[in-house]
This record gives structure tokens, sequence and C-alpha cells, in this order.
């Protein structure tokens, strides 16, 4: 299990990026929100979607959630 936050900043191309907790390019900490404990990032990503619903895996440390 690994604790996912999505980036409250929007991306350039308007995505949320949802980042495991020890990714290198984790957001700050007034940007990070919290979404739990998954056992994958397709539900970190489903997770975040009830947020921002153009939500995304980071490339880095949910490759297998990242969509161009």
């Amino acid at each position: 299990m690994s604790q996912y936050y999505v980036n409250k900043q929007t991306q350039a191309n308007g995505d949320h990026e949802v980042h495991e907790r020890d990714c290198s390019w984790f957001p700050a900490a007034e940007h990070a929100l919290y979404l739990g404990e998954f056992s994958h990032c397709t539900y970190a990503v489903t997770e975040a979607k009830k947020y921002y619903p153009q939500a995304n895996g980071c490339y880095y440390c949910s490759n297998a959630c990242h969509t161009q």
C-alpha cells in the first residue's frame, strides 16, 4: 500500500497529477491533497477524479496510470 496525493495545481495541459508520497516530483505541501492509501495508482486516480475530473497519474511514480 502506498500513500497517494493529488496536486491541487493544474498542469499546463489541465491535468491534476496523482503522486505517491515519496515521488521526486511531489508537489509543495500546500498544493498536495491527501487521497489515501491504495494498492495501485488506478484506485488513487479514481479517488482524485472525485475532486478533479481531469486527474492523471504522474509519469514518474504512477506511470501505469499516466496517459498522454
